[in-house]
């Protein structure tokens, strides 16, 4: 009887899947936003994940080229974080073909001529914001870049945020009924800088070099109250510049000349109310930096940078007004903590990601730089109305 030899049969090899890179010029890197948040805390930490995985199975990765005005600083950046391209020569990395989208986190007076050369020369964009000095130059730029057929993305990061994302499900749910009114309260105290160095760039004082709390901050409330509660109608602001005497990263006085505090009031689509005080001289006295408080028919809610409590009408207490008594009840016992049901991202790292799957997919964007126009008009708006008193409408912005 022979023997038989039988070969194994080979196991089939592994797929890899393709990955696809893209390469992304990161102009202004060296900033503190720049750094922070979008090169380490979100290109870095997807470059350093492998990619971002697609429904298909494949990956789209990234590869990052600095962009900046001292060598000396973009060659320590990438010696740090193993990077290996940086330039000082913009023109030159915006005609190389090897980078396709260009991502801007420059002061904002620098902003409007770099987001050109980039839409002339076809790359895709992702930008922080405002955008623009003026809802005329920005509404031009996203014209320009629809003409071009350049696809654009505006960060719209204080959507991403844990408490403001448990918000958005409270809304969709109807947990709120018909939402009357949103009140929010930002800020902190930034020192003047001569008993204690202060904790914004000098710049932000200055209104000649693009500085002020309501250019800053009212495109941020733009994009939070459009996408959670409506477009805003009309804004009534008051600017203040509470404390002139500031002192800068060299120890010099200076004179501020833009505002360290808004206070503002929002009439936003289907009757809503909002209330918005800005200040970076302010001392906290609430659980975050931020918090908004929004109150509807069948509930209420209390959000910030990460929690979020609720009270609904079944579980509202009946205060009684009476100075003449102490109130002994015990008001923040009657609010339930929102449960944190899954794993947050770092929100600007989430946008990126969503932004990069939307370029590949070819699909649209809608935070595109129509809508960071949207932010500069009420940031506009709101100087206006501090200037001149009154309340002032916003009118529709498009591209036609």
């Amino acid at each position: 009887m022979s023997e038989t030899t039988i070969a194994p049969v080979a196991a089939p090899a592994a797929s890899v899947p393709a990955v696809r890179e893209i390469g992304i010029i990161m102009n202004g890197v060296s900033g503190r936003m720049g750094y922070r948040q979008h090169l380490v805390r979100s290109i870095l930490a997807i470059r350093d994940q492998g990619g971002i995985e697609l429904p298909d199975g494949s990956k789209v990765t990234v590869k990052p080229l600095l962009v900046g005005r001292s060598e000396a600083k973009l060659a320590d950046l990438a010696a740090k974080h193993g990077i290996e391209d940086y330039t000082t020569d913009l023109d030159a990395a915006l005609a190389d073909p090897r980078w396709e989208i260009y991502a801007d986190f420059l002061v904002t007076k620098a902003r409007a001529s770099a987001l050109r050369k980039a839409i002339a020369a076809g790359k895709t964009i992702y930008t922080e914001k405002p955008t623009a000095e003026s809802v005329e130059e920005a509404l031009e730029l996203a014209k320009l870049a629809a003409e071009a057929g350049v696809k654009t993305g505006v960060v719209h990061d204080k959507l991403y945020l844990p408490g403001l994302q448990k918000l958005k499900r409270l809304i969709d749910s109807g947990f709120f009924g018909r939402i009357l009114s949103v009140r929010g309260e930002f800020g902190y105290w930034v020192f003047e800088g001569d008993w204690q160095p202060a904790q914004r760039p000098s710049w932000n004082y200055r209104a000649e070099d693009g500085g002020g709390i309501i250019v800053d901050m009212f495109p941020h409330w733009n994009y939070i109250l459009e996408n959670l509660f409506g477009g805003v109608k009309s804004v009534y602001a008051q600017a203040s510049v509470h404390i002139a005497d500031r002192w800068d990263e060299r120890g010099e006085h200076y004179t501020a000349t833009a505002e360290d505090a808004a206070y503002g009031v929002f009439e936003l689509e289907n009757d809503v109310i909002a209330q918005i005080n800005s200040s970076w001289t302010v001392r906290v006295n609430r659980d975050e930096l931020v918090e908004f408080h929004v109150d509807g028919t069948h509930g209420s809610a209390v959000v910030g940078l990460f929690g979020a409590k609720i009270q609904h009408r079944n579980a509202t207490p009946k205060p009684v007004w009476n100075p003449d008594l102490a109130d002994d009840h015990d008001y923040d016992l009657d609010w339930a903590e929102v449960p944190t049901n899954e794993v947050f991202l770092n929100g600007f790292r989430q946008q990126w990601e969503e932004f990069l799957v939307s370029y590949v997919d070819g699909t649209p964007y809608e935070y595109d730089l129509l809508a960071g126009a949207r932010g500069v008009l009420l940031a506009e708006a709101g100087l206006q109305s501090s200037r001149e008193g009154r309340k002032v409408s916003l009118p529709a912005l498009s591209l036609d």
